[in-house]
Formats: structure tokens, C-alpha cells, sequence
């Protein structure tokens, strides 16, 4: 008798099992492999806050996928991430933003990696002007990231009102006659930031290069008490009596508002539209329609460097070079970001969506940095409260330029004793 065919289940059962122990080892490996994908290099990034640390953290996402780097951003106030460079306990940032001002500092308590011995320089893309700050001693440790400059703010309709087209206006003259101008029709004309002893002193220094002046020599030894200060301390006086000091909020809704004419600013405050009510264009650096032409904008970029308390100054060298390219950095223009790049605020098709870039890159052509010198923070709060005591008619112009001509000296020499 033929025997029947019955399926043996013990037999398929344990070929189930195998099978599904297999594939589990096989999901197992795909885990694995996953896993090890996982970024092993973190960085941290210091930055100031605001739109200079969201165009950086709109790069964030593509380079930590085509690298396997993980990026932690930071943001600070300027005051709280000076503090936080120059300390930086146990290396806990790699990247930094630095303000040109801080440089001489940073580089004589060695705050910052050398980035030439790293490998990395600047291209002739980037602004020159812009790259002076960047080098001590034939070596580089910053790179113009964001071209923070000043610009003249002003009021559409009001600088109609009073005859002038933006391409006519020439001088500091030609800024006054439009603020006597709203001010006689009850309008408010020049405005400036007088919160702090900082924004008085920044606010003032184009007018006061426009004179041929300058606070420092090239010794970095002060020249306050001279003719050419005492002139331009004159024409600031006489353009604050058109408006008024104001914090930056204010400052910019006066002049959207159409409450107010002028005032110098720049481009990360305010993002103007073809029919925004404000708008801003390069200053001449002239004093006078007649006048000498000096480069009279003053640099407030925010550079990049590397810290030299980082335990991954390599990786943290490939995402200063990603951050910088020029393709990258042409991206970022649709976040906010103003690079120091011609490919950028030259790009036909960037100024045609943004016309505001072109004054922004005629500001970083005649532009120039803050001085260049350890205790420029002191520097200007003594010369602060001075021109405050000026510009409140506590002191005349004579003695309060004395004055701060004096404090500054001792201030100096204290330093290089």
C-alpha cells in the first residue's frame, strides 16, 4: 500500500524559526550600519544673535548631512559673547563669531587658532577692505562672514519733500538742509542712538571721517582735542538738534513712521522692500558738497575664527570653509545674510530681487574698522561719557573734547604699562 504524503510541521516550524532568526540578524546588521552612521564630531558654535546667527543656522542642516557633523548653535548678546570667546572654559566652543573689534585683543591672549597653519585663506572674492582686520603678523585668524555696515537710513518721502533723490544726496550738508527741512515743518530730522556709550561714539564716527579726523593715530595714540573733532563734534550738534537720541526700535519705527527724515544704521537692522516706507544708501564721506571724499563707513562685520581652546579645530576648520564658500554664502541671501562677497551683492539677479545690497556693497568698498587695539572698550566709554556731557550742555565742545583728549591718554599709557 502506498504510503501518503503528510507535511512534516515540526520540520517547517523550525524553518520558520531560522528564517525569521536570519532576517532578524539581517535587520540587526542594517541597525548596526545605521548606527554607525551617527555622528561621532560635535561642534559648538558661539554666535551673535539675531539674524547673524539664523543665516548661519539656515547652513547648519546641508553640512552636518554631507559631513556626519553634528552643530550645536549658541546664540549671545555682543557683551555675553565676548565674555564667552575670550574665556571659553574647557574648549566648549569650536566656532566663533567675532566682532572686528575685539580682534587685537583676542589675538594677544590667544583666544583664537591660527587658521593659516589650519589650512584655510581667503579668496579674492571676499571685499578687501573687508580682510584687514583678519591678519596679525602675517597670519590669518578671522574671515569676513557678515557685512555689517554703516549706512544712511532715511525716509522715502520725506528726503521727496525736500528736493532730493537718493542719488543727490552728496554731504553731510545736503543730510542737514533735509533735516532743518522737516524739522522747520515740525518733523523730527537726524536721529541718533543714545542708549549706550558705544552707539554714541559709533554713530559719530563717519561724520567724523568725513572731516578727515580720526580718534586715534596710527600709533593708536587719541587725537580728540584737535580742530578737525572739534568740527565735526559742530555739524553732529547741529544735526541732533533736527531730532533726537533714541533706542534702536524707536529709532528705526521714527524713520518708517515718517517721523523722522535720517539716521545712520545698519543693514541687519532693517530689511527694505520696493515699497517699504524706509531705505538706505552709502555715505559719500564728504562734510561738504565741495568737499574732500573720505572712506567713512565703519565696519561692524561679524568675522568667523576658531577657537584655540577647540579639540576639533580640524572639523571645525571644514565647516569655516563650507560657511564661507561663495555658492554657500550666495544662498543665504534669501535668509538675511549679507556676505563680503562681489558674487553676491553683484549678482544681477541678487540686486534686482534685493536692490538694497548695492549701497551695502558701495558701504563695504569705502569701509573702515573700528581701531584696532586691546582696550578699545574702555576707549570708548570714556569718550562716550564725554560727548554725553556734550551733547547734554554740560560741557562745551572745547572742554569736553579736553577733557576726554586727557582720560584717554592716561587710559593708554596705563595700558602699555
Amino acid at each position: 500500500m502506498e504510503k501518503s504524503f503528510r507535511p512534516r510541521y515540526d520540520i517547517i516550524f523550525v524553518l520558520l524559526i531560522i528564517s525569521f532568526l536570519c532576517a532578524s540578524c539581517i535587520l540587526r546588521t542594517k541597525e548596526r550600519h545605521y548606527c554607525s552612521d551617527t555622528p561621532t564630531t560635535r561642534l559648538t558654535l558661539a554666535l551673535r544673535a539675531g539674524t547673524y546667527a539664523d543665516v548661519i543656522k539656515s547652513c547648519i542642516p546641508a553640512f552636518e548631512k554631507e559631513n556626519n557633523i553634528m552643530c550645536t548653535v549658541m546664540e549671545f548678546s555682543e557683551d555675553a559673547l565676548h565674555k564667552a570667546v575670550s574665556e571659553n572654559p574647557e574648549g566648549k566652543y569650536d566656532l566663533c563669531m567675532v566682532d572686528g573689534s575685539w580682534m587685537a585683543e583676542f589675538t594677544s591672549n590667544g583666544a583664537l587658532a591660527n587658521l593659516t597653519e589650519l589650512g584655510y585663506e581667503l579668496d579674492d572674492d571676499i571685499i578687501g577692505a573687508t580682510k584687514s582686520i583678519c591678519y596679525s603678523d602675517g597670519s590669518l585668524y578671522l574671515a569676513p562672514y557678515y557685512g555689517n555696515v554703516t549706512v544712511l537710513l532715511y525716509n522715502k518721502i520725506m528726503l521727496k519733500e525736500a528736493g532730493y533723490t537718493p542719488e543727490t544726496v552728496d554731504s553731510l550738508e545736503d543730510i542737514y538742509k533735509i533735516c532743518l527741512f522737516q524739522k522747520k515743518r515740525h518733523n523730527l530730522g537726524f536721529m541718533i542712538r543714545g542708549d549706550t556709550e558705544n552707539n554714541i561714539v559709533v554713530d559719530f564716527l563717519p561724520i567724523l571721517l568725513a572731516h578727515g579726523a580720526w580718534v586715534v593715530d596710527e600709533n593708536n595714540y587719541p587725537t580728540v582735542n584737535t580742530k578737525e573733532f572739534a568740527e565735526a563734534m559742530e555739524m553732529y550738534m547741529k544735526l541732533l538738534k533736527t531730532g533726537r537720541a533714541a533706542k534702536k526700535n524707536d529709532f528705526i519705527a521714527a524713520i518708517a513712521n515718517k517721523s523722522a527724515a535720517f539716521g545712520i544704521g545698519w543693514p541687519g537692522w532693517y530689511t527694505p522692500t520696493r515699497n517699504s516706507p524706509l531705505d538706505y544708501i552709502a555715505f559719500s564721506g564728504k562734510a561738504t558738497k565741495d568737499g574732500k571724499k573720505y572712506n567713512a563707513n565703519i565696519y561692524g562685520i561679524w568675522t568667523l575664527g576658531i577657537s584655540e581652546k577647540s579639540s576639533n579645530k580640524k572639523a571645525t576648520a571644514l565647516l569655516l570653509e563650507y560657511l564661507m564658500d561663495k555658492n554657500v554664502q550666495r544662498k543665504t541671501v534669501e535668509a538675511g545674510g549679507v556676505p563680503c562677497r562681489y558674487s553676491s551683492l553683484k549678482d544681477p539677479e541678487v540686486i534686482k530681487k534685493f536692490p538694497q545690497y548695492k549701497p551695502v556693497c558701495d558701504a563695504l568698498e569705502s569701509g573702515i574698522y573700528r581701531p584696532v587695539m586691546r582696550n578699545w572698550k574702555e576707549f570708548y566709554t570714556i569718550l562716550g561719557k564725554e560727548m554725553r556731557l556734550i551733547i547734554s550742555g554740560e560741557k562745551n565742545i572745547s572742554d569736553g573734547l579736553r577733557s576726554a583728549q586727557e582720560k584717554l591718554e592716561a587710559e593708554i599709557t596705563k595700558d602699555i604699562k
